[in-house]
């Protein structure tokens, strides 16, 4: 079982915290290239320091803003693996997925779903309201993106599931001995992280809720498959289409993608909604294809030691 894989002898939810600060070190020092490019181009420009993301966009191109922002989660990575093996004594896999080997079929499918799902999406968009998007496909820049993109993005986004779904899931299971209390504070932790992002400015919190849904939905997937491959792969397809196909001047991600939206971002209750409707169809999908059964005690049962079960 998943969660469970954290009970063993020595290991405590102190270790947990610990571990935490170890990563957030690692991605602090990720974060120093692009500290120091910033101050290098700020100081021979004669401009001021940038007070926000969208500044930083100013200062470089696109790609090579993109390249900086993602490579501190390479160097979380590494954090990821210093705190699992040194402090925990376990395997990397183990923070992956309860099965013998990690189950790389699982994470393609949710890849394709969920890219299939966007490209259809962005598609309709774009046809039924072809005066909100700009056409900026430039082919030398996108294909520099996508030597960028397809190999950092990835490792991006697998760092966060690894971090929240996998680590964290574990470490508050620990804690508490139960799945209902890591499935909501890692959803909770996970959309508050999001509070930085340019489009909470533009939008206002409630966007906020729909980062924590994420969030929830991704848990949901982990818990009832008992492994990470869903989430990683979904979350991969999200960023990475994401980043590919559309952008904007308020987006956490912006690049030389296919399309440009140039709409007024709404801040009602159409933020969230797509999740709560379409969240739960790509959870019956994969629910239907891995034959998940008993949901309320995988989300919310209590969790027993498995040298105890």
């Amino acid at each position: 079982m998943f969660i469970e894989q954290a009970f063993r002898p020595k290991n405590y939810f102190g270790k947990y915290l610990l571990g935490s600060l170890i990563i957030i070190a690692f991605s602090t020092i990720g974060q120093l290239p692009m500290v120091m490019a910033v101050a290098a181009k700020a100081l021979k420009s004669g401009r001021g320091m940038p007070t926000s993301e969208n500044e930083i966009y100013g200062f470089f191109d696109a790609n090579v803003t993109l390249s900086l922002l993602l490579i501190s989660f390479v160097f979380a990575l590494i954090g990821v693996i210093i705190a699992v093996r040194a402090l925990h004594s376990q395997k990397m896999k183990e923070i992956i997925t309860s099965r013998p080997k990690i189950a790389w079929g699982r994470f393609f499918f949710a890849f394709g779903v969920w890219g299939a799902f966007t490209v259809v999406t962005t598609a309709i968009s774009y046809f039924l309201s072809p005066e909100t998007f700009v056409l900026q496909f430039e082919p030398v820049n996108f294909l520099i993106l996508c030597c960028i993109a397809i190999p950092l993005i990835p490792i991006q986004t697998s760092v966060e599931e690894l971090v929240f779904r996998g680590y964290l899931m574990q470490g508050f299971g620990l804690l508490a001995k139960n799945r209902w209390f890591p499935l909501v504070m890692t959803s909770l932790i996970f959309g508050g992280l999001h509070f930085m992002n340019p489009e909470v400015d533009k939008m206002g919190p409630v966007v906020i809720t729909y980062y924590v849904l994420t969030g929830l939905a991704l848990g949901i997937m982990t818990l009832m498959d008992e492994g990470t491959e869903l989430a990683l792969g979904f979350h991969a397809a999200n960023n990475l289409f994401a980043a590919l196909l559309v952008t904007s001047d308020y987006s956490v991600l912006q690049t030389y993608s296919v399309l440009k939206d140039t709409s007024e971002p709404s801040a009602g209750i159409d933020v969230i909604l797509p999740a709560v409707i379409i969240y739960p169809i790509v959870l019956y999908i994969f629910a239907k294809k891995y034959k998940w059964v008993g949901w309320k005690e995988k989300l919310s049962g209590n969790i027993k030691p498995i040298e105890a079960a």
